[in-house]
């Protein structure tokens, strides 16, 4: 294949990733929203798209470094090793998004990926002192968000706790919108440039551009991308995550995706790509805890915690089968 055929093929498949991300994803922007009746389906997940492509001008290309130049060696690797680690990452989502599972989508890309430059080049193609901060955010991120969520309970609920309960309903149906918004913020700039990363790698390794920079262009149609994705909407996945984790009121709302709104502020500033799905998880679970333990539904976070596990090691093995079966 030409190398500029395969180039604009790479940008094509990275565009249709971010829109999957998006799809999965949108389940962490409005579930909770949702949930507390503050917004119905469609309005909200039109709230959350328009805060994804906002994203574009706010937090940078931290991110997008990471994944494009301190994971994997680019002197190792050529298109076919980005293209089919694409690939991989999106038959994992996709399924895993039928099957109503909320996965990371940021997993899924990292491990099909690695999977694709380790069928290609071996494990020497990996740069294992960047991996430091991705495995850390893919560890960290729920619980940092499970106990950012129950801090900020905490402290809301001392605010208001004179305050009549209708009062407090009405107070917190307006500011969960801010929240959603916050958290629609921090979803776009975190995992719109996972795939920014990805085509600027491409860029470079074609010899389209000779410095790692991400250009301008790639950012706006990476944000449109996800922002339509979210307007597509996984629906399956927003029902486990705003129904069935546990009962949320628009208090509990509004200190879920404020925990996880800071959350991903801190991994994108930092340029750790840190899983949405996940910090928001944590923090839903938290909102529940704060309560009482018994208000969590551990049933239903299990296979969650299942598929986090999986989810690197799965499509890592997707992106080198499509790579020994394509890319050769």
């Amino acid at each position: 294949m030409d190398a500029s055929v395969l180039l604009v093929l790479i940008v094509v498949v990275a565009l249709l990733f971010e829109f999957a991300n998006g799809w999965n994803d949108a389940a962490n922007s409005i579930a909770t929203i949702v949930s507390t009746r503050v917004l119905k389906p469609l309005p909200a997940v039109a709230w959350a798209a328009f805060w994804n492509f906002v994203a574009a001008f706010t937090f940078g290309t931290a991110v997008a470094k990471t994944i494009g130049t301190k994971m994997i060696n680019l002197d190792m690797i050529n298109g076919w090793v980005l293209l089919t680690g694409l690939l991989g990452a999106i038959i994992w989502t996709g399924v895993c998004t039928w099957l109503g599972l909320p996965i990371s989508v940021s997993h899924s890309l990292i491990g099909g990926y690695a999977g694709a430059a380790i069928a290609h080049a071996g494990f020497g193609a990996l740069i294992l002192g960047g991996w430091v901060k991705p495995v850390l955010g893919i560890f960290l991120a729920p619980f940092i968000g499970m106990f950012g969520s129950i801090l900020v309970t905490i402290v809301t609920s001392w605010i208001v706790y004179r305050q009549a309960p209708q009062k407090i309903d009405r107070w917190f149906r307006r500011l969960q919108l801010v929240s959603a918004a916050a958290f629609s913020l921090g979803h776009g700039t975190n995992d719109a440039q996972k795939g920014m990363g990805i085509i600027t790698a491409a860029l470079v390794t074609s010899g389209a551009v000779t410095v790692y920079e991400v250009p301008f262009w790639v950012i706006i149609t990476c944000h449109l991308a996800i922002a339509a994705g979210t307007l597509g909407g996984g629906w399956r996945v927003i029902k486990t995550m705003g129904q069935n984790i546990t009962k949320l009121t628009p208090f509990g709302g509004f200190a879920a995706e404020s925990a996880a709104a800071l959350t991903l502020f801190g991994t994108a500033a930092t340029g750790i790509p840190a899983s949405t799905t996940h910090t928001v998880t944590g923090a839903i679970i938290g909102v529940g805890a704060s309560r009482r333990l018994t208000a969590v539904r551990w049933g239903i976070t299990r296979p969650i915690f299942i598929a986090w596990a999986l989810t690197m090691p799965g499509a890592a093995a997707l992106g080198a089968l499509l790579y020994w079966l394509i890319g050769r």
